[in-house]
Formats: structure tokens, sequence, C-alpha cells
């Protein structure tokens, strides 16, 4: 089976690919599964058109810069989204600028692969992005995960 370009390996070699919808699509092969972090609908303010997946996808309450709406629904769907990714899916994880939100689920992934939950964050930077998780509620929230989840 082909992955999806730009595709991270966590730690337990699961490929999974995070960036920003305020980018284009990579060329190659599409992803078959979609985790979306914000909203699918048009932000107030804006003319960039909306960009929606024409592949199976789920969308979590996620602002900007802050933490999920809803924690254990949020948590269960990463959850979800990783044993995907781990079935051998090709799954992508996005939001708006592919750094804040997405390195927050990649970190998470990083833990579900067995990556110590006190060093996902120096993960996500060293494997996905340098500047990966992007505020102190974020960093909070990978610490949070493990309990989301037992």
């Amino acid at each position: 089976m082909s992955t999806l370009t730009g595709a991270t390996a966590l730690p337990d070699g699961t490929l999974v690919r995070g960036r920003g919808r305020s980018q284009p699509v990579p060329e190659g092969p599409e992803p078959q599964f979609g985790l979306y972090l914000g909203s699918p609908e048009r932000r107030r303010f804006s003319r960039r058109p909306v960009w929606l997946p024409t592949w199976p996808a789920e969308w979590l309450d996620w602002p900007d810069f802050r933490t999920p709406r809803d924690d254990v629904h949020a948590a269960a769907r990463i959850v979800a989204t990783y044993e995907r990714a781990r079935n051998g899916e090709r799954v992508e994880i996005a939001c708006l600028g592919g750094t804040g939100r997405t390195g927050t689920v990649v970190a998470c992934m990083a833990i579900l692969a067995g990556h110590p939950a006190d060093d996902a964050l120096a993960w996500v930077r060293a494997h996905y992005r340098p500047h990966a998780v992007e505020t102190p509620g974020q960093k909070r929230w990978i610490l949070k995960f493990p309990t989301l989840i037992a």
C-alpha cells in the first residue's frame, strides 16, 4: 500500500500525515480517512474558499490555539483514528496551520504508540514540526491525554 506524502512515523512505525488545511493537499495518494480540528464552516471575515475533504473524515470541535471543547470525545476520536492508521489506512490529521492542534494530536498518537507522555512534546517537535504544540493549554492537554483514555 502506498503511503501519504509527508507522513510521520510514530514510535511504533504507524504512519500519519499532519498538515495545515491552509496549504494545498500534497501530491500522491489521498488519505483514506481524515481527522480535522476546528470547523468545516467558513471563518467570518475570510475570503478563502472553504476546503472540504473528498474522502471519509471527521471534524472535532477544537478552536484555534485552544484545546478541544469536549475532552473525552476528542480523546476517543484520536484513539479511533490512531487505530485506523495502525491498521494500515492512510490517515491525515489537520487544523488550519498544521502546528498547534495538529501537533497536539500527533503527540497524543505518539503516546498511543508507546512513547512516554512526559516526553511526547519533545518527540513531536523532533519528528513532526519543531514548533508543534503552540500553547501552554495544549501542552497540558498532552499530559492529560492518558487519563482521558484510561
